[in-house]
């Protein structure tokens, strides 16, 4: 398991940006496509514009689909949507075609949006098991990833799917890709950053072995490589 460790959070960005073309590359010379799970919130939409701005003609994005590890259950217009601040960040400033753009469909209701989501995945794949050639991930300070939350019932599903979880605390609901489906990826990357961060990664990497508490310790694939991406800051508690 990488853990890759940079000064800031701009070089940090910069290599996992990098890391990204490299990826995605050798999908491309070798399976003719590149199949890639985008995730949400501030963190990665740094990446998304560095990825327009600076590799606009690093690989050939006609040849990329992207997919979402989670999306909030939230109108495709609302701020929160995570496909829309991709959009604005990544698929519109490089010409992204729809067709090439597999979003939740939020209209639906939470479980019918998480089963057309699955649908969707099973049939551009064509084949099982659904592999992506890489997963893009978050780690929150409470140690979630995607939207695998502590003691939410999605925890201990077996299925590689697409399921929906309603959060409590917050009264919303999600969709996400189980943590199966996810470790059936080629190669994941976790981008991380950030002082409040480093009690989670430290957890996570170094803590007791504890899902529930610590979700993102589901995140192991058998037959791909798990790669970390920090700061100084977000490592500052690693020994």
């Amino acid at each position: 398991m990488p853990i890759n460790i940079f000064s800031s959070s701009d070089e940090t960005i910069k290599a996992l940006a990098r890391f990204f073309i490299e990826t995605a590359g050798k999908a491309i010379e070798e399976r003719g496509v590149f199949n890639v799970s985008l995730s949400g919130g501030s963190s990665p939409k740094k990446l998304y514009e560095l990825l327009a701005a600076e590799y606009g003609t690093a690989i050939d994005w006609s040849k990329v689909c992207f997919f979402f590890g989670d999306e909030r259950y939230v109108p495709a217009d609302h701020p929160d949507f995570n496909a829309l601040m991709a959009t604005k960040a990544l698929f519109d400033p490089l010409k992204i075609d729809a067709a090439q753009v597999f979003a939740v469909d939020t209209t639906l209701d939470p479980d019918s949006a998480a089963s057309a989501y699955m649908e969707a995945m099973a049939a551009h794949f064509k084949t099982t098991p659904i592999r992506l050639d890489l997963s893009l991930l978050g780690l929150g300070d409470d140690a979630h990833t995607a939207s695998l939350f502590p003691h939410t019932p999605v925890l201990a599903e077996k299925q590689a799917t697409v399921k929906s979880v309603f959060l409590t605390d917050k009264n919303v609901y999600r969709i996400t890709m189980t943590a199966p489906l996810i470790n059936q990826s080629r190669q994941v990357a976790f981008l991380t950053f950030g002082p409040s961060k480093a009690a989670a990664v430290n957890r996570v990497l170094k803590g007791e072995k504890n899902i529930e508490n610590y979700p993102a310790q589901l995140i192991d694939p058998e037959d791909g490589l798990v790669s970390w991406f920090l700061d100084e800051s977000a490592a500052s508690q690693l020994a």
